[in-house]
């Protein structure tokens, strides 16, 4: 189809991004999809434009050479597409993003949105924790998802609550949602009713093999040592005195859960349906938390 046409346009870019070798994953996890992503963006044009009914309109020759730019540029840069367009959507909720922070993308907003986790809270849960926010993504979503909580966002990373401050604020959550500069736990003494936790769990080996578009991306978010627990041993042991009586925490740690099993084989926990199966979330009660660090 003539790159004269929106449709045309966008199977051409996704033709160039395909041929081009790019990685996805950071909100598509395809070459039409990403293409569909920058092409309406450029263009200014809604992201949930229905296709169908805009494919045989007209693209000028400016907007083609505006739109073939930014196509070339992420696939040199091989920056992900939302450092390019400054947002990203998670649970249908747009954030804004750029480099000094982690695309949000973390499986926990499934089990927010979708009531899965619900059973394990009750009326007296009260006080949040979104522990590595980052964006502040996870933070907002628990805002939203429950009205009645106060949420606290923490990171280590100053760079990183800059950008949860813009996005705390452009969702109108400056009263409910605060964030707090803290390395771990340290300086987030709680106690907290429930814990979210999307920390740095990459191993060292999956490290070395990621696309060049996870590394335009904060080390500090992704690496987490050689099995990739460095964070999450730690994380474990200061848990409990940060948690109320009935809190339980919601850690994600992506496709390494045969070294989470091997650092923390007694370890009762429940794990969580997403979207990518059983294995990547899962929810540990204070009170299993606590027999771990007893044994």
């Amino acid at each position: 189809m003539s790159a004269s046409t929106l449709l045309g346009l966008i199977e051409q870019a996704a033709e160039r991004l395909q041929a081009a070798g790019v990685a996805f994953g950071h909100g598509t996890q395809s070459a039409f999809d990403e293409a569909v992503w920058l092409v309406l963006w450029r263009l200014g044009l809604p992201l949930d434009t229905d296709l169908d009914e805009v494919a045989d309109q007209a693209v000028t020759s400016e907007q083609q050479s505006a739109c073939a730019a930014l196509i070339e540029e992420r696939i040199g840069t091989r920056k992900p597409a939302a450092y390019l367009t400054r947002e990203a959507w998670l649970q249908g909720v747009s954030f804004y993003i750029d480099e000094r922070a982690i695309v949000p993308r973390s499986l926990i907003a499934e089990v927010l949105a979708d009531g899965t986790i619900d059973a394990w809270l009750s009326d007296q849960t009260r006080h949040v924790l979104d522990l590595c926010t980052g964006n502040g993504s996870l933070a907002v979503l628990a805002a939203l998802a429950w009205p009645e909580v106060q949420v606290t966002g923490a990171d280590i990373s100053d760079d990183a609550l800059a950008v949860a401050a813009i996005n705390i604020e452009r969702h109108d959550l400056n009263e409910r949602v605060k964030l707090l500069h803290s390395d771990g736990l340290s300086d987030a003494p709680g106690p907290f009713d429930l814990i979210l936790c999307n920390p740095p769990y990459v191993c060292q080996a999956s490290m070395d093999a990621l696309p060049a578009e996870y590394l335009a991306e904060p080390e500090l978010a992704l690496a987490g040592g050689t099995d990739g627990m460095d964070f999450v041993r730690q994380l474990l042991r200061d848990a409990p005195s940060h948690m109320s009586e009935h809190a339980v925490l919601v850690l994600e740690i992506g496709h390494e859960r045969e070294h989470f099993e091997a650092a923390f084989p007694q370890l009762e926990a429940a794990w969580l349906d997403t979207s990518q199966g059983e294995d990547q979330v899962l929810l540990i009660t204070r009170s299993a938390l606590q027999a771990l660090n007893a044994a």
